[in-house]
């Protein structure tokens, strides 16, 4: 099977350090994202990775040039101008001969297991949603309990891995976010599904604080171990 990693966006909120290297690059505990990545895609079997770029492609090839050891074979889909999530995965696809492929958002670390997402076509994996913020438990006016970055019961969120039927890129926009476009339509239409997990080692690197507390995890999950088995 193969797996698309969307990696082409400027990481506004990581600047001033995405000035100088494509947030992809920045390191979570040594390792840049994009390399946990593939070694997340290789743990599932995934060897055949295409990568879309756009933002500084020059020096994410010449990292995974250097790092020629990861045992996959990676392709690169370059984007002239921003395509948006849809486009980007819709001209990614002319590498995809098989039925379906995976694809991956370029800042999302987790330890989601693709075996199970596999199960259906044309479905998003879906986690619970999630506070940042301290939740207060309240009975009668009075506050009785704080709990900090509570999950909210029966609200679920988009993970940001997928797994697509080829023939729905041809409803992809030449431009535009899939999340925006293509799945609200098939939504409406019933042709969307998910798979649920709960309890799941998940991460997506949007802010200094997401950098320092996903590498916190990192090292008290001894993630690198699950990558690398």
């Amino acid at each position: 099977m193969n797996a698309i990693i969307l990696a082409g966006g400027r990481g506004k909120r990581l600047k001033p350090v995405t000035d100088y290297v494509p947030k992809p690059l920045i390191p979570l505990c040594n390792i840049p994202i994009i390399e946990w990545q593939i070694r997340y895609l290789k743990k599932f079997g995934i060897k055949n990775i295409i990568i879309c770029t756009g933002y500084k492609t020059e020096q994410i090839e010449n990292y995974l040039y250097v790092k020629n050891n990861l045992g996959v074979k990676i392709r690169f889909s370059k984007e002239k101008v921003p395509l948006g999530t849809g486009g980007a995965i819709k001209q990614a696809s002319r590498f995809i001969n098989e039925k379906s492929f995976i694809v991956v958002n370029g800042d999302v670390i987790t330890n989601i297991d693709i075996k199970k997402l596999k199960q259906k076509l044309n479905s998003i994996a879906a986690i619970p949603l999630k506070t940042k913020f301290g939740v207060m438990k309240i009975k009668n006016d009075k506050v009785v309990r704080f709990s900090e970055k509570k999950e909210i019961s029966d609200l679920w969120m988009n993970a940001g891995i997928y797994h697509l039927s080829n023939n729905l890129t041809k409803d992809l926009p030449i431009k535009g976010d899939i999340e925006k476009t293509t799945f609200p339509d098939y939504a409406k239409k019933g042709k969307l599904t998910n798979i649920k997990f709960r309890d799941v080692f998940w991460h997506s690197i949007d802010s200094y604080k997401d950098m320092e507390e996903c590498s916190k995890e990192i090292k008290t999950n001894k993630y690198i171990r699950y990558v690398s088995k």
